[in-house]
């Protein structure tokens, strides 16, 4: 018996066994469920994501004797001519090798004429958009006004080359790509099927190869069988893809953690010994990096393709700035692998590149803004370790406290904090509390009664409140506070221009500070 490969075998043969497309399979259902088949319907996405199968499968429902839940019942006359590919009433036309005009009249003449044996006489043009702008405007009349036996199924990869004219007149179904997850659940089931052993981490490397597409992973599948002379392990798999395993990429994580270089440059010698594409296992990096990325931000948000106890672990030992970095550097890189002399040492030098520029004295820097900021404080006249920030306090008489001080403890807040900021304390006794205010301030009554209750709780006694309009060069608290705010916004743009890592940043990666974004620690 000819031996029927994988993608073949096991293509779907109705709706339930679709994967991945649920979207699509349900609008289909519900469409057959309330008798509203659209005259034409156009199935677009990426290559062996399910395209031409779901077309053959609606083509085999519209037509089925026997409709099981709304799903081809796969035994009537119908289903088996379908299956077997000798259903006249289907006609299967690839674009690709008929563009002619020609090719496309012939094949509509005979659509007037009434079906041989099915309800529906089925159109399955597959990659459309191969058809030549004559033959889109001959199509394009039938597809207006067709005959109520006459379905158009058609199948493409690039929707952006039909026609609007034509796009108008189908209903448009978009497949998604094929998580690897998805792919690697359906290997996993053939395989059980099949009663071929096989290693779940060998079916991650594949699902992941096939890069969203269902055919290409079967085909995978079926070279890994032959090359595992029966069985799918992780070893033959990796050989065959030409590609690492997960367990290295986390041993050069694990050595980059470690700021080691010995090890990485150790881990990719052993690594060149299996003929990688070093292109592959960087993107792996990525992965595992964007994973990272994810946990540290969304803990529990890393899908089950990767492993949560290797992704836990590394995410602990990278801080996020780290990781941002190290993905930056990493994509460059494999925008640039292709300029290297050659890529073993091309991925030398951007493992080599993450190691560089790793900040290693981070919570050094990360305290470097605090400690310039406090540099070039302005004078202080109040008493020394008071602890507080420094501030140009007023002159005033030693035995006062500080104005601002109060006004903090009083915890008094909006227009009454607005008003008591922009006032100097002159002086504080048990009976009365001077303040000093501009003359353009606008002073409010409500302000002034309620600073007035609040001093009177704040020092347990009734004393007066008495506001001076008059002009002083001392600084009010509003004018430290500003003051205060500016020195320290300063020092952290001084601190950060002065970064030797920004400076680096700068000088290799073409990096600039957004104005606007630094902000005081």
């Amino acid at each position: 018996m000819n031996y029927q490969v994988l993608a073949r075998k096991w293509r779907p043969s109705n709706f339930s066994q679709v994967v991945g497309q649920e979207h699509v399979v349900k609008s289909l259902i519900n469409a057959l469920q309330h008798n509203r088949l659209h005259h034409a319907y156009l199935f677009t996405g990426t290559r062996g994501v399910g395209k031409t199968t779901l077309a053959r499968i609606l083509a085999k429902a519209i037509n089925c004797e026997n409709l099981q839940d709304f799903n081809p019942c796969g035994v009537c006359g119908v289903c088996r001519e379908l299956d077997e590919g000798r259903f006249l009433d289907l006609i299967e036309v690839d674009a690709a090798s008929r563009t002619k005009v020609e090719d496309t009249r012939d094949l509509l003449d005979n659509a007037q004429y009434a079906p041989n044996h099915g309800r529906y006489k089925v159109y399955l043009i597959d990659e459309v958009h191969m058809l030549s702008g004559h033959s889109f405007n001959a199509l394009l009349k039938t597809l207006e006004e067709p005959p109520p036996h006459v379905k158009f199924l058609l199948a493409t990869t690039d929707p952006h080359k039909i026609p609007v004219t034509v796009l108008s007149r189908c209903l448009q179904f978009n497949l998604k790509r094929l998580l690897p997850a998805q792919i690697s659940t359906q290997m996993e089931f053939i395989l059980q099927q099949e009663a071929i052993e096989f290693e779940a981490a060998a079916l991650k490397l594949l699902s992941r190869a096939a890069d969203g597409s269902m055919r290409d992973g079967l085909s995978l599948l079926d070279q890994a069988i032959v090359h595992g002379n029966g069985k799918v392990t992780t070893e033959d798999v990796g050989v065959m893809l030409g590609a690492v395993a997960q367990q290295p990429v986390e041993d050069l994580l694990n050595a980059l953690a470690q700021g080691d270089a010995v090890a990485i440059l150790d881990k990719i010698h052993e690594i060149a010994n299996l003929t990688p594409d070093f292109s592959d296992v960087l993107q792996q990096i990525l992965q595992v990096l964007h994973r990272i990325a994810l946990a540290q931000q969304i803990p529990g948000a890393v899908d089950h393709d990767f492993d949560a106890s290797m992704i836990a672990a590394l995410s602990s030992r990278f801080s996020p700035e780290d990781v941002q970095l190290f993905y930056q550097i990493g994509l460059i890189g494999q925008r640039d692998l292709d300029l290297a002399p050659d890529p073993q040492s091309g991925f030398e030098m951007v493992m080599l590149r993450m190691l560089t520029f790793r900040p290693v004295t981070r919570e050094q820097s990360a305290v470097k803004p605090l400690q310039i900021q406090h540099a070039p404080a302005p004078v202080k006249t109040s008493s020394p370790g008071a602890g507080t920030a420094p501030r140009n306090e007023p002159p005033v008489d030693t035995g006062n406290p500080d104005w601002l001080d109060m006004i903090i403890a009083m915890k008094i807040n909006g227009p009454t904090r607005e008003f008591a900021t922009h006032c100097v304390l002159e002086n504080i006794d048990d009976q009365v509390c001077n303040l000093i205010i501009d003359p353009d301030f606008i002073r409010g009554a409500r302000a002034e009664e309620i600073l007035q209750k609040a001093l009177q709780a704040y020092r347990g006694m009734p004393l007066k409140l008495v506001v001076k309009a008059k002009k002083t060069i001392l600084d009010t608290p509003a004018v430290q506070l500003t003051k205060e705010r500016e020195d320290k916004q300063q020092a952290a743009i001084d601190a950060i221009n002065s970064d030797p890592n920004i400076q680096a940043l700068k000088d290799h990666f073409d990096a600039r500070v957004m104005p606007g974004t630094i902000e005081p620690v």
